[in-house]
């Protein structure tokens, strides 16, 4: 097995449980087992990894760090949504 198609496998199955993560947590409108460091942290470490990746060029972590960065980005603006709507 080519390592390239080992890498893009695994960035599917992560990216594929944190968007239906995300997606749960933005259709129940819940926060309930959901903290908002979560995202903060995953935001900062794929922040990190991202930067680190460009400078590896390694194009798989690339795409899988800035896919998660816009994850997290989009779970911290449902999580604040779900927040306000809760109050």
């Amino acid at each position: 097995m080519h390592p390239d198609l080992l890498g893009w496998a695994s960035s599917m199955v992560l990216l594929a449980t944190l968007i239906r993560q995300v997606y749960r947590q933005w259709s129940e409108r819940s926060t309930q087992g959901i903290s908002s460091w979560l995202f903060i942290g995953q935001l900062t470490a794929s922040t990190g990894f991202l930067i680190y990746s460009f400078m590896l060029k390694n194009w798989v972590f690339v795409f899988t760090n800035a896919a998660l960065l816009i994850t997290a980005v989009a779970g911290q603006m449902i999580y604040q949504r779900n927040v306000r709507e809760q109050t």
